[in-house]
C-alpha cells in the first residue's frame, strides 16, 4: 500500500570518516526525492560507534553537504520539531522503547555469556539444525528470575521477541521489487548491548519512526538489515517505510569503489577543482537517469524531475572521464564573464598570480578575453593557472626547454622570429588585437619557404614559452605590444640560425 503521508526523508550518516561519493550519492538520492514531493529531507548524524565517531567527522560531513549544494530541512544547525538529530543525544529515547517493549512481552533479558552462544550455536551445527541462530533459551525465562539476576548486577542483553508463527518478512522495495525473507530464519536478534548502548537495527528504526520517515533511500549493503529493522518496526507499532535500496558503485575494474580507484571523498573532488553542480549531476546519474539520454542535469531539473522508478537495481560503474566532460560542459555553459569570476579569478588568486584581495591587475574584458580561450581548454578549475602563467612572467618568459629543443633549436628559427617581430612591430598599439595580430603572421611561413607548424612553433614558444598554448593571436593580445615584442627580441638572442 502506498504511504499518502507527506514525505519524510533522512541521509544518516555515521561521522567516522569523511563523506565518500556512495554516501554522497545517497545524500543526493534522498534530497532529490524530498524536493521532487514537496517533502521534508532530514539530516541526522548516527553517532553511536563512540570509538570511531569524532565532532570533526561530523563538521566534514556538513561541510561536504553544504558544498554540494545539500540545503536539509531539519538537523544539525537548521534545528526541527523531531530532535535530537545526533543519535548520542537520544539514548534515552531508546532506552524508553526498549522498557516498552519489555512492558508489552515484545522483548526479554539475556543473560547468555559470549561463550554459551558461540557452545550453542556449534552444537546445532553438528545436529545439522535448520535453524543456527540463536537458541532463545532465555525467552521464556520467568519475569521474577530475570529481575532478580539483573538486579544482582549479572550482565544481560535486550532481544526482542520475533513471533514464532511470523510468516515471510517481504519488503516491498521501491528499486528491486519485492524481497521475501523467511521469518523462521531471524533469531530474536539484540537490541540494546551489555553495555547499555542499542544496536543500529533499532537505534536507526526508533529515530525513523519518532521522525515520521516515510521512506528509508540507502545503499543495497542495507537490505541484509531490512528484515529485523521490519519486525522492530512492527513491535513498536510503528508504520513501516517505504525502502528503496540502490546499488553499489564500481570501480572502472569491476570492484567496489574503494581508495585504490583514486579520490573518493567529496572533498577531495571538492579541492581538485570539480564544480558541485556537474559533481552533483555526474553522481546522479550513477543509477539514476532523466530519460535515458540526457547527461547534463542541472540541479533544479533534479529536485523537479527525480523518481525511484527511474532508479536501476545494477550497480553503476564509475568513470572519471565521464565526471570530466560533464564537469567541461558546466564550464563551456558559462558566460565569459561568469567564467572569469567563478573560476579565473579565485584559481590565479590562489596562485598567487593575481593578489591574494583588492584590485585585479588588468581590465574585466582582459579576462574576459582569457577565460573565452581557456574555457574550452579547462576540464579542472586549477587547469587555468598551467595554462595562464606565461602571461605573468614578465619580458623573460620561463622557457620550456623541451620545447625549445623541439623549435627555437631548430635551422632557420631566429630568422621566423625576426620576420614575426618585424611584422609584428608594424601593428600600432590602438590595433593591437588577435585579428589584426593573426593577418600580420598568416602570410610569413609561405613567404619564408617554410610550414606554418615550423613558424607558428617558433613564434609560439618565443612568446608564451611552450609548444602548447592557447590560441596565439589572443595569447599576444592578451601579452600586450610591448611585452610580446620583447619576448620576440629575447628569443632572436637564443634562436638556432
Amino acid at each position: 500500500m502506498a504511504d499518502e503521508r507527506h514525505v519524510r526523508v533522512r541521509f544518516a550518516p555515521s561521522p567516522t570518516g569523511k563523506l565518500h561519493v556512495g554516501g554522497a550519492r545517497t545524500a543526493i538520492y534522498n534530497w532529490a526525492f524530498a524536493r521532487a514531493n514537496h517533502g521534508t529531507f532530514i539530516l541526522r548524524i548516527d553517532d553511536t560507534d563512540p570509538t570511531r565517531s569524532t565532532e570533526e567527522n561530523t563538521q566534514v560531513i556538513l561541510r561536504a553537504m553544504r558544498w554540494m549544494g545539500l540545503d536539509w530541512d531539519e538537523g544539525p544547525e537548521a534545528g526541527g520539531d523531531f530532535g535530537p538529530y545526533r543519535q548520542t543525544d537520544r539514548m534515552q529515547l531508546y532506552r524508553d522503547a526498549a522498557q516498552h517493549l519489555m512492558r508489552e512481552g515484545k522483548a526479554y533479558p539475556c543473560f547468555c555469556t559470549p561463550e554459551r552462544l558461540a557452545a550453542d550455536k556449534a552444537a546445532a551445527e553438528a545436529r545439522h539444525d535448520p535453524f543456527q541462530g540463536y537458541q532463545r533459551t532465555c525467552r521464556d525465562l520467568d519475569p521474577a528470575e530475570a529481575k532478580r539476576r539483573i538486579d544482582a548486577g549479572e550482565p544481560y542483553t535486550l532481544r526482542i521477541k520475533v513471533p514464532l508463527d511470523r510468516g515471510d518478512v517481504v519488503v516491498h522495495d521501491a528499486v528491486h521489487g519485492d524481497v521475501t525473507f523467511n521469518a523462521r530464519e531471524l533469531d530474536d536478534f539484540i537490541i540494546f548491548r551489555s553495555d547499555g548502548t542499542p544496536t543500529y537495527n533499532f537505534a536507526t528504526v526508533v529515530d525513523d519512526a519518532m521522525m515520521g520517515i516515510t521512506h528509508v533511500i540507502r545503499g543495497d549493503d542495507h537490505l541484509s538489515n531490512t528484515p529485523r529493522q521490519i519486525m522492530a518496526y512492527e513491535a513498536l507499532g510503528a508504520p513501516v517505510p517505504t525502502f528503496a535500496h540502490i546499488s553499489m558503485i564500481l570501480g572502472p575494474d569491476g570492484k567496489k569503489l574503494s581508495k585504490r580507484h583514486g579520490a573518493t571523498s567529496v572533498e577531495e573532488y571538492r579541492d581538485a577543482g570539480y564544480l558541485a553542480d556537474a559533481f552533483v549531476n555526474y553522481l546522479a546519474l550513477l543509477g539514476w537517469s532523466l530519460d535515458g539520454d540526457t547527461t547534463i542535469v542541472p540541479r533544479d531539473v533534479l529536485a523537479r524531475e527525480f523518481s525511484l522508478d527511474h532508479v536501476s537495481k545494477n550497480p553503476s560503474t564509475f568513470d572519471p572521464k565521464k565526471l570530466d566532460a560533464i564537469n567541461q560542459a558546466y564550464y563551456l555553459a558559462m558566460s565569459d564573464r561568469e567564467f572569469s569570476e567563478r573560476v579565473l579569478v579565485p584559481e590565479l588568486r590562489a596562485a598567487g598570480l593575481e593578489a591574494a584581495e583588492g584590485a585585479l591587475a588588468h581590465e574585466d574584458a582582459w579576462y574576459d578575453l582569457l577565460s573565452s580561450i581557456l574555457k574550452p581548454r579547462t576540464v579542472v578549475a586549477p587547469d587555468v593557472v598551467g595554462k595562464a602563467r606565461f602571461l605573468y612572467q614578465g619580458d623573460e618568459v620561463e622557457l620550456d626547454e623541451r620545447s625549445v629543443e623541439r623549435n627555437l633549436a631548430k635551422a632557420g628559427a631566429r630568422g621566423f622570429v625576426t620576420a614575426a617581430a618585424e611584422a609584428l612591430g608594424a601593428i600600432g598599439g590602438g590595433s593591437w588585437h588577435a585579428e589584426a595580430i593573426n593577418t600580420a603572421l598568416e602570410a610569413l611561413p609561405e613567404r619564408l619557404g617554410t610550414s606554418k607548424r615550423k613558424f607558428f612553433g617558433a613564434v609560439r614558444v618565443a612568446a608564451c614559452g611552450n609548444q602548447v598554448s592557447p590560441p596565439l593571436g589572443e595569447s599576444l593580445e592578451l601579452l600586450g605590444r610591448g611585452r610580446a615584442l620583447a619576448r620576440l627580441e629575447r628569443a632572436e638572442g637564443i634562436s638556432a640560425e
